[in-house]
């Protein structure tokens, strides 16, 4: 099979429909509704999420928690600096914990140089660099707490780029919005949320509850490889990214027949981990089981575990985008071109797009 120009995952977004905040209320943002089987596509609200589900579906969704990762300090001569906390490193031994980082300004920032956080809650030195363009930095924190626990203390919430923030005014909004209801703030793993799961709410989770809709839950570590775009001529030629997942036993058992009901993925995360697991597994472990997931989902893949999605709004040359055209036609790139036009009517109909922004429902 000919492989896919990436340019076919372009296409044209006014600035302004961006989404900058999240709507007044979790389950008030607008929802287009795509009935695969009928080729047709409907225009809701995310309240409606229940009347489209029913007794014996089940919901797959990400806990994963974001973790306060944007942190700002200073070095010794003043300039500012900028440390972007993407995990703990397994060396991190003797005082102190390594983190591997991404830092700005980078040239300014080579091995040795020493930097301090929030005036002093954490003191920060570069021990070295590393091939993807990451960095190591060793923390020291006051009075034996963690660089997580400061880090919540001090952090800022790690918004995408395209998200602007001038002011501090959202700055705790952000805290409550850019998490999911049902985050594990026990595991704190994620730079980025799995945004398809912002539009629940507790209120909304009952309701799905008392109409019979099950919950099955599962993390994905998400890696900001996750939001980085197509660069390469052809689909097939990019480099993919791999994200830590795990999966509990009960949540593994879900995914087998006999099932009274459907699959339905609370966004790619979701997607990723049970396609992973399923291409690796033909039957549940008899344990929670931690892997890592380097699956490229992009047509004409096939989808062994996820009957319906629930996903946002994603950024074109996107992987995610790649997944979500996969998902509309599997086996086949007829979707490819289905998602451009489902797209240009959500453009054309004013939807908000991205992290913030409004849902697709893909049945």
């Amino acid at each position: 099979m000919a492989a896919t120009p990436t340019h076919r995952f372009d296409y044209t977004l006014p600035a302004e429909l961006v989404a900058q905040a999240p709507a007044g209320r979790r389950d008030g943002s607008r929802m287009l509704v795509v009935d695969r089987a009928a080729h047709s596509i409907a225009h809701r609200m995310f309240s409606d999420l229940p009347g489209f589900l029913g007794p014996g579906d089940t919901l797959f969704r990400n806990t994963a928690a974001v973790l306060p990762a944007r942190l700002h300090g200073k070095r010794s001569t003043g300039g500012k600096v900028e440390c972007f906390l993407l995990r703990k490193s397994g060396d991190s031994g003797g005082d102190g914990e390594s983190w591997q980082c991404l830092v700005r300004p980078g040239r300014k920032l080579p091995p040795g140089t020493a930097f301090q956080v929030a005036e002093g809650a954490l003191a920060a030195a570069v021990e070295r660099d590393n091939a993807d363009g990451s960095v190591q930095v060793r923390f020291l924190t006051r009075a034996g707490e963690s660089v997580m626990e400061a880090a919540n203390r001090v952090g800022d919430v790690p918004l995408p780029p395209y998200i602007e923030r001038t002011d501090d005014s959202l700055r705790e909004l952000d805290r409550e919005r850019y998490q999911t209801v049902y985050a594990d703030r026990d595991r704190q793993v994620a730079v980025a949320a799995p945004t398809a799961g912002l539009h629940f709410t507790p209120e909304l989770l009952g309701r799905l509850q008392e109409s019979g809709v099950r919950t099955a839950d599962l993390t994905l570590h998400v890696g900001l490889g996750t939001f980085r775009p197509i660069a390469t001529e052809t689909v097939e030629e990019h480099p993919i990214h791999s994200e830590v997942y795990e999966i509990p036993q009960l949540t593994q058992e879900a995914l087998f027949p006999p099932l009274k009901g459907r699959r339905i993925a609370v966004g790619t995360t979701s997607v990723r981990t049970i396609e992973d697991f399923l291409s690796r597994h033909g039957a549940a472990c008899s344990h929670a089981l931690v892997a890592e997931a380097s699956l490229f989902l992009h047509p004409p893949a096939t989808f062994r575990g996820v009957d319906a999605l629930i996903t946002n709004f994603h950024q074109p040359r996107s992987t995610l985008l790649c997944l979500v055209a996969a998902f509309l036609s599997p086996g086949s790139t007829d979707g490819i071109g289905w998602l451009m036009e489902i797209y240009a009517e959500a453009v054309a109909l004013r939807y908000r797009f991205f992290s913030y922004g409004d849902s697709m429902l893909i049945l």
